[in-house]
C-alpha cells in the first residue's frame, strides 16, 4: 500500500464519508486527504463496513499493519478492533481466525502509531476486506499495509480425508485434524480450502511437540490411521490457478516408527488437463525408501516427471499404522502454448547447474499446442524472437558467473545476498517504516517509532563499502575489581578494560571450524590453532556399543547431535571424570557423529575440533569426555547437562514469590539469575583469553545441571527447536542474527568484541525468563534494517528494553555491552570482574 504497488484502482470501500477520506487515502504512514479512509457515518456494532483490495495475485500474506487518521493533528480516529475477510476468487469470502479460532484483533489505540500484527495462520488470498469492529457507536478511520509475497506454488485448494486423534496407553493424546482448514468440512471429508498443509510451518521430529503455543499435542501435523481408511492409502486432491507443468511435490512427513509412524511407502499422482477434463490414465508412480533407523521428519520429494495439468490426485499409500504429513509443496513451471510446427533452434550446451532455476524451466518446459490457421508465421517470428533473447541471457549468465569468479579472488568483507533484506517466505523485499512521532505524542511507540528503510545507497554492497567507516581499533587493559552484589559499571571505563598484550580484534586469519552441526562453535585465531594442535593429545577412545541412543537433539550440513545414555562411562574415566554425581542414575552424554558421506574438509575439522576440545579446561565450558573415531561414523562424546539448556529452563519457570511457593509453581529467584549470569560470564572470559570466538552466545546454547551450574555449548543452531532463532541468508549459512553485533551482520566481523553484544542480548534473556524473543515485535528484515542504524549513528538505532526484573546497574552494562563502538564495550575480565557476587550463593 504504501509505496503504491497496490495501486488506487484496486482500493476499494463499502462507503466513505467525503471524497478527501475515500479508500485511495487508506495507506499506512501516508498523510494525504484528509489522511485516512473513513466509513460514512459512526460506526455502529452490528455495522459491516470494510476497506476491500484487489492484489490481481495470489499473494501469501503473513503480516498486516493499521493506523488511525492523525491528518497532521486535526484527526483522532482509529479503530480498535478489526477483523479481515478474504477471497482467492472474489466470490466465495473467508473470514480469517487465528490458531485459537478468535477472528478479532487487537487494533490501535492513538490515531498515529502502527500496530503491526502477524496472521498465524498465514493467508492465501488474491481480495482482502478489513472490517473495522466496535461495540460501541463511534467515528473510525484506518491506514492499511499488508506484507507478503507472490503464491508461486498457485495452488488454491486441497481436498483429503479428514485428519484424526491418536489415542495410544502411554502415550498422550495427539489431534492430528487440519485445524486451520478454511475449505468446507463434511462427510469426514476436506474439500474447496487451504490450512496447515500450505502455512509453511513444518513439524517436528516428535509430533507431540508443537511450535505453536497454546494449542494441542499433534497440532502441526495432519495424519490418518490405516485401518480407518479400508483401502490402505490416503487420497488427495490439490487445485491449481492454471494449468502448470509438474516437476516435483515435496511432502513433509513424520517417521516416529517407534510410534507407528512412517513416511509413505509408494504415492501415485493423476493428472487432470482441466477441471472439466477426465483425469489422464497413466499416473506418475513412486516407491520411496523407508527408515527404520533414523526418527526424523523429512521432506520427501516425489518427482512429477514434468506432467501438465490443472489439478492432481495423489494417493498416498501406508507403510505402517499411522501417516502424518505437516506440509506439501509442488515446484511447477506455467504450461507455455507453442505450436506444432517443427522449430530447428541453434545448438548451445547443456543449462549448467548454476544457471538460474526459472531459465532452465522455461528451456525444457515447452509443449507444443495447435494454433489456429494463419497464426502459424507470426507464432514462428515470435518462437525465433524468444530463442534469440534466450541466447543473450545464456551468454550474459557466463559473462557474469566469469566475473564473479574473478571478484571472488579479491578481498571482499560483503556480499550482496548479506544486506539483501527479504521475508523468509517471500521473494519480494517488503519494508516496514514508521513516521516520526508528533508533537503531542506523549507516550511514543517504543518498538517502531524509529524504524526506517536503510537507503539506497547501502542496499549496494559497492557503495556501502565506501559509506562504511574505519572502525577503531584499541587494545584491552585488565582491571582486578572488587566483587559486587551488582554490576558496578563504574568499573568499565573502555581504558581499564582493555588488556594491551591481546588484540580486541583477531586480525589475524582465523580459523572457522565447520563443525559437526555447522554451528562453527568457536572462530580460532590461525596461531592459536597451530598451539593448540600442533602436538597429538591422546582421549581415550570410548567403546561405541555402550552408546545407547535417547533421543535426537539437532543435526547439521556434516552430522547430528545425539543425547545418548552411555554405560560404565564413570567407570571406565577413573577418578578424573568431571561428572557430578549420579545417584545410581544413568549418564547422559551429548554425542557429535560425523556423517560418513561428510566431505574431507568436514572430517579434518572434526578432528581438529576433537583436540582443540580436549584442551578447553573450565568448570563453566562443556568438556570433551571421550570419542569414538577408530571407526566410522566419528564420534565425540562432551558433557550433557540433566536440566537442558537455559532457555527451555527459565521459561518454564516465574519469579520466585509467595505465590509460587503456596501453589507449588516452578520458580526462580533474582540471585539464580545473577549466578547464572556470573558463571556465563566466566565461561566467556576463559575463551577470550585464548583469543576464541563463540558466534553464537545465547541462553539456548547454555546447559544447566540441577545445581544450577551452567556450562557453555554449542547445539542451539542444529535444534530444530530453536530455528526461528535464525535467519537464512540467501544461498549462506543461517545467522542468529537478534544476538549479533551490527559489524557481524553488516561487516562479518566476529570478534571478543561481538560475543560481548552477544552477553548483553543472553542477560536480558536472562531477566525476561526468556518469555519472548529479542526485538520480538521486529521482524528478521527490521532486526537487519536497525543494524544499519547502528552504523549511520544517528540516534535512531532500536534497542532491547530494560527487563522489569532488572537492576538499573544491570541494564548499564547491559547499554556497554551494545555500544556502537567496539572500544567502548567492556571486556569479559571486566563484565566478570563487576558482576562478581560478594559471596558464593
Amino acid at each position: 500500500m504504501e509505496d503504491g504497488r497496490i495501486k488506487d484502482d484496486d482500493i476499494t470501500a463499502s462507503s466513505q464519508w467525503y471524497d478527501t477520506t475515500g479508500p485511495q487515502y487508506a495507506r499506512l504512514n501516508r498523510e494525504e486527504g484528509d489522511g485516512a479512509w473513513c466509513p460514512a457515518g459512526p460506526l455502529e456494532p452490528t455495522d459491516v463496513q470494510y476497506l476491500q483490495l484487489d492484489l490481481r495475485q495470489l499473494t501469501f500474506l503473513t503480516v498486516v499493519g493499521t493506523q488511525g487518521r492523525y491528518a497532521r493533528s486535526s484527526g483522532n480516529e482509529f479503530a480498535r478492533m478489526y477483523r479481515i475477510d478474504y477471497s482467492r476468487d472474489g466470490h466465495h469470502w473467508i473470514s480469517w481466525k487465528n490458531r485459537l479460532g478468535n477472528k478479532v484483533m487487537k487494533g490501535n489505540d492513538n490515531a498515529y502509531t502502527s500496530v503491526i500484527k502477524d496472521l498465524h495462520p498465514p493467508i492465501v488470498a488474491r481480495y482482502l476486506r478489513v472490517i473495522p469492529v466496535t461495540t460501541v457507536s463511534t467515528t473510525v478511520c484506518m491506514r492499511v499495509e499488508l506484507y507478503g509475497c507472490l503464491w508461486t506454488d498457485g495452488l488454491t485448494a486441497y481436498s483429503a480425508p479428514e485428519g484424526q486423534v491418536m489415542m495410544a496407553p502411554g502415550y498422550s493424546v495427539a489431534t492430528l485434524n487440519d485445524s486451520t482448514y478454511d475449505g468446507v468440512f463434511e462427510r469426514r471429508k476436506l474439500s474447496g480450502g487451504l490450512g496447515q498443509l500450505t502455512d509453511g510451518v513444518i513439524g517436528q521430529d516428535d509430533f507431540l511437540a508443537t511450535r505453536q503455543q497454546y494449542v494441542w499435542h499433534g497440532y502441526d501435523y495432519v495424519g490418518w490411521k490405516n485401518d480407518s481408511l479400508g483401502p490402505g492409502y490416503v487420497e488427495m486432491e490439490f487445485v491449481f490457478d492454471r494449468q502448470r507443468n509438474f516437476t516435483s511435490m515435496k511432502v513433509h512427513s513424520n517417521n516416529m516408527f517407534s510410534r507407528g509412524v512412517k513416511i509413505f511407502s509408494a504415492v501415485e499422482c493423476w493428472f487432470k488437463p482441466r477441471l472439466i477434463a477426465d483425469w489422464e490414465p497413466e499416473p506418475e508412480e513412486f516407491r520411496t525408501v523407508l527408515d527404520d533407523r533414523n526418527p526424523s521428519a523429512r521432506y520427501v520429494t516425489v518427482p512429477l516427471g514434468r506432467r501438465l495439468g490443472k489439478a492432481i490426485r495423489c494417493r498416498f499409500h501406508f507403510a505402517d499404522t499411522w501417516m502424518m504429513f505437516s506440509e506439501i509443496s509442488f515446484q511447477s513451471a506455467h504450461n507455455m502454448l507453442i505450436t506444432q510446427t517443427t522449430i530447428v533452434t541453434p545448438s548451445w550446451p547443456e543449462p549448467s547447474s548454476s544457471m538460474p532455476t526459472t531459465l532452465k524451466s522455461v528451456i525444457t518446459t515447452w509443449k507444443p499446442e495447435q494454433p489456429e490457421d494463419g497464426s502459424t508465421s507470426i507464432l514462428i517470428g515470435c518462437l525465433v524472437t524468444i530463442i534469440l533473447l534466450l541466447v543473450v541471457i545464456i551468454v550474459l549468465i557466463l559473462w557474469c558467473q566469469y566475473v564473479c569468479k574473478v571478484l571472488e579472488k579479491a578481498p571482499r568483507r560483503i556480499l550482496e545476498e548479506e544486506v539483501t533484506v527479504r521475508l523468509s517466505s517471500c521473494s519480494d523485499t517488503i519494508v516496514l517504516q514508521t513516521p516520526p512521532v508528533p508533537p503531542r505524542a506523549s507516550q511514543p511507540d517504543p518498538h517502531y517509532e524509529r524504524v526506517f528503510l536503510l537507503d539506497p545507497q547501502y542496499q549496494d554492497p559497492a557503495a556501502l563499502r565506501n559509506k562504511l567507516p574505519e572502525v577503531s581499533q584499541s587494545a584491552e587493559d585488565s582491571v582486578l575489581g572488587g566483587g559486587y552484589a551488582e554490576p558496578d559499571v563504574t568499573q568499565c571505563t573502555p581504558h581499564q578494560c582493555f588488556q594491551s598484550s591481546v588484540p580486541h580484534y583477531a586480525e589475524t586469519d582465523i580459523v572457522s571450524l565447520q563443525g559437526v552441526t555447522g554451528s562453527n562453535m568457536y572462530a580460532v585465531p590461525a596461531l592459536t590453532v597451530d598451539s593448540l594442535t600442533r602436538k597429538d593429545i591422546s582421549v581415550a577412545e570410548f567403546p561405541r556399543e555402550q552408546l545407547i541412543f535417547r533421543e535426537k537433539l539437532g543435526e547439521g550440513q556434516f552430522g547430528e547431535v545425539h543425547l545418548c545414555e552411555a554405560e560404565g562411562l564413570l567407570e571406565f574415566l577413573g577418578e578424573a571424570a568431571p561428572l557430578p554425581e549420579m545417584d545410581d542414575r544413568p549418564v547422559m552424554v551429548a554425542v557429535k557423529q560425523l556423517r560418513p558421506d561428510a566431505t574431507s574438509t568436514a572430517r579434518n575439522d572434526f578432528l581438529k575440533e576433537i583436540k582443540i576440545m580436549s584442551r578447553l579446561n573450565d568448570p563453566n565450558i562443556i568438556q570433551l569426555l571421550c570419542v569414538c573415531v577408530s571407526s566410522d561414523p566419528l564420534c565425540m562424546v562432551t558433557e550433557y547437562m540433566e536440566n537442558g539448556d537455559l532457555n527451555m529452563f527459565l521459561s518454564q519457570r516465574e519469579i520466585e514469590s509467595t505465590l509460587t511457593h503456596a501453589n507449588n509453581i516452578p520458580s526462580v529467584s533474582t540471585s539464580d539469575l545473577l549466578h547464572m549470569s556470573v558463571q556465563i560470564a566466566s565461561g566467556m572470559k576463559y575463551l577470550a583469553s585464548l583469543n576464541f570466538v563463540h558466534r553464537d552466545l545465547a541462553t539456548r546454547n547454555c546447559l544447566l545441571d540441577r545445581r544450577l551450574t551452567i556450562k557453555i555449548a554449542d547445539f542451539g543452531m542444529s535444534r530444530n527447536l530453536y530455528s526461528s532463532d535464525y535467519y537464512r541468508i540467501q544461498g549462506r549459512a543461517v545467522l542468529p542474527i537478534r544476538w549479533m553485533a551490527w559489524e557481524s551482520i553488516l561487516l562479518g566481523k566476529f570478534t571478543t568484541a561481538s560475543d560481548v553484544w552477544a552477553f548483553g542480548v543472553t542477560l536480558w534473556e536472562i531477566f525476561t525468563l526468556c518469555k519472548e524473543q529479542p526485538y520480538s515485535l521486529l521482524s528478521d528484515e527490521q532486526v537487519i534494517e536497525n543494524t544499519g542504524e547502528f552504523f549511520r549513528n544517528q540516534g535512531r538505532q532500536i534497542f532491547l528494553s530494560a527487563p522489569p526484573l532488572c537492576p538499573a546497574s544491570l541494564f548499564e552494562l547491559m547499554m556497554r555491552c551494545w555500544s556502537r563502538d567496539i572500544c567502548d564495550r567492556p571486556s569479559f575480565n571486566c563484565i566478570y570482574q563487576a558482576m562478581r557476587p560478594q559471596a558464593n550463593p
